[in-house]
């Protein structure tokens, strides 16, 4: 009887032993999530990772009761929770920084900022080029460009000095714009002609200054007020960031800046939505009394492919025509279609950009041939034109070869940049030039095409070579005779004809200015235009 007692005494410790082994393995509740057996810990729960990833890397979902002994001891946990449900944080990542976008036309290929702190970010531009116009215009005086202005002479388009401000959420960005710039960009913008205070001046040498606050919801939300860049066209105001030095008409007919309010919502780390409220078409003030309204978005599926639409409409922007209405949409895509880093030709991209747009109201239609007050018709008043550009690089980004062009189409001449033929200006314009005229309907088509050569030895530094051939179904381009009145100085009055001895006449029609410059149409002087331009451009542009 001892005997069997002491085999059942056995038996009954092997089955209590069994049992307690398969209890070690028994799943969780329904809706714990996956299993995961209490195995010996990993390298990670001994390194003190948290119990989220060592969860995640085990294959348990957080909150997994089987994968719980594997990081209690191992994990901090906020008070009155434990490890088990803990819940997992996903990474936020900074709008459009998870991938390499230094490749992108209109975009700086600075992949790092030479210098920054918790408070400032600054931000140093040089741009200095040299141009030679084989018009040879005798008073070296280029027309038709927003980055080109002077031949055969050396030129400092711009010196940028400013930067980034951020802390505690709150934001502010300034650059200025010393040079060039500092006159050419405002004697394209007429609102200073309305009212007081001197708006060109006052605002000429800065190209960005603005200031704003960012909220942390979605991908972030930043909103900002001041002046800031337009993106219309693709092309960067900076030439720094730019596959070419001159861009084409799409580019450098449409806005640099906005002077209001912009508001940037970014859903996602690859989707911007960008609304505006500005005070014009690149103006810093309005020119008549109705605001403009627009946006941007702004979408990169993928790491090779960039997809921007710009929209703008409501604003009234043509000086004393109060009541006519402009509406524009910029459309562009870039696309890098060869990426090989290890071979010379280690990259190739392409980007093409379309624009639509018109004006109506005011004696001019979208359409023309359309019916005005008291049986007048009223012309066609648009804008339609692209450009294409090619791009590739060579040994590890080190050399590039761009070669792009486009045309337009801009009957009324609304966006043309007006030669600047005696000091004219788009303030001057607006009273309308007598020779270069911007008339309901005046016909104006042109095309232009482009060479560019990079050498770039350090990622802060470019030294660009560039061949530019344009053309225009109008005399516009300067040519060997200028646009500067005799004896080489402008005489103040660019809405009147000029005599030959370069006073003017102070007259708009051609007959009374022949007959006030007292001796017949030699009398009168007139700028030398052509219909076709060639020229040569050499820059060295830095970016810290």
């Amino acid at each position: 009887m001892r005997d069997e007692l002491k085999a059942l005494r056995a038996e009954v410790e092997r089955l209590r032993a069994e049992v307690e082994q398969q209890k070690s393995v028994t799943p969780a509740p329904t809706g714990a999530g996956p299993i995961v057996a209490a195995a010996r810990p990993t390298s990670a729960a001994v390194s003190g990772e948290p119990a989220t990833a060592v969860a995640t890397a085990t294959g348990a979902a957080p909150g997994n009761a089987g994968g719980a002994s594997l990081a209690q001891s191992s994990s901090p946990t906020t008070p009155g929770q434990s490890a088990e449900s803990a819940p997992a944080k996903k990474p936020k990542i900074d709008p459009f920084s998870d991938w390499d976008w230094t490749w992108l036309n209109g975009n700086p290929r600075t992949k790092e900022a030479a210098f920054d702190s918790k408070f400032f970010t600054p931000e140093i531009r040089a741009d200095i080029n040299y141009a030679y116009d084989f018009n040879k215009p005798k008073d070296n005086s280029m027309g038709g460009s927003s980055e080109l202005f002077r031949s055969n002479e050396i030129q400092l388009e711009q010196l940028g000095v400013g930067g980034d401000f951020h802390f505690d959420n709150v934001r502010a960005r300034f650059m200025t714009q010393f040079g060039m710039y500092s006159t050419t960009t405002p004697r394209n913008d007429p609102s200073p002609a309305k009212g007081q205070w001197d708006l060109s001046d006052a605002y000429r040498y800065v190209s960005e200054a603005y200031g704003g606050y960012h909220i942390n919801a979605l991908n972030g939300i930043n909103i900002d007020a001041g002046i800031f860049m337009s993106y219309i066209g693709l092309f960067s105001y900076y030439n720094f960031d730019n596959w070419a030095y001159q861009p084409s008409y799409v580019s450098s007919n449409t806005p640099w800046f906005f002077n209001g309010l912009r508001v940037q919502i970014f859903p996602t780390a690859h989707l911007k939505i960008e609304p505006w409220f500005i005070n014009g078409w690149q103006s810093y003030g309005s020119a008549n009394s109705r605001k403009g309204v627009g946006g941007q978005i702004k979408w990169t599926p993928y790491p090779w492919m960039n997809i921007v639409s710009n929209n703008y409409g409501l604003g009234h922007d043509d000086l004393y025509i109060p009541n006519r209405g402009r509406i524009h949409t910029d459309d562009s895509i870039e696309i890098k279609y060869y990426d090989r880093p290890e071979k010379t030709l280690d990259k190739m991209a392409l980007t093409f950009t379309g624009d639509m747009g018109c004006e109506f109201g005011g004696g001019v239609s979208c359409h023309g041939n359309t019916a005005g007050p008291g049986g007048t018709i009223n012309p066609k008043q648009s804008f339609v034109g692209y450009m294409l550009y090619n791009r590739a690089w060579f040994k590890k980004d080190r050399y590039a070869v761009t070669i792009g062009g486009g045309q337009i189409n801009n009957p009324g001449r609304y966006l043309v940049l007006i030669p600047p033929i005696n000091g004219e200006s788009a303030s001057s314009a607006a009273i309308n030039s007598p020779y270069f005229t911007g008339n309901p309907g005046d016909p104006f088509k042109a095309w232009d095409s482009s060479v560019t050569f990079d050498y770039m030895p350090r990622q802060y530094i470019t030294f660009r070579w560039e061949y530019d051939y344009r053309h225009a179904s109008v005399p516009y381009w300067s040519g060997a005779g200028g646009i500067t009145p005799p004896p080489g100085s402008n005489n103040g009055f660019p809405q009147d004809y000029a005599c030959s001895s370069g006073a003017t006449s102070g007259q708009t029609s051609l007959s009374a200015a022949e007959t006030a410059c007292g001796g017949g149409p030699s009398s009168v002087w007139f700028p030398d235009l052509r219909r076709d331009e060639q020229f040569i451009d050499m820059a060295i542009m830095v970016k810290f």
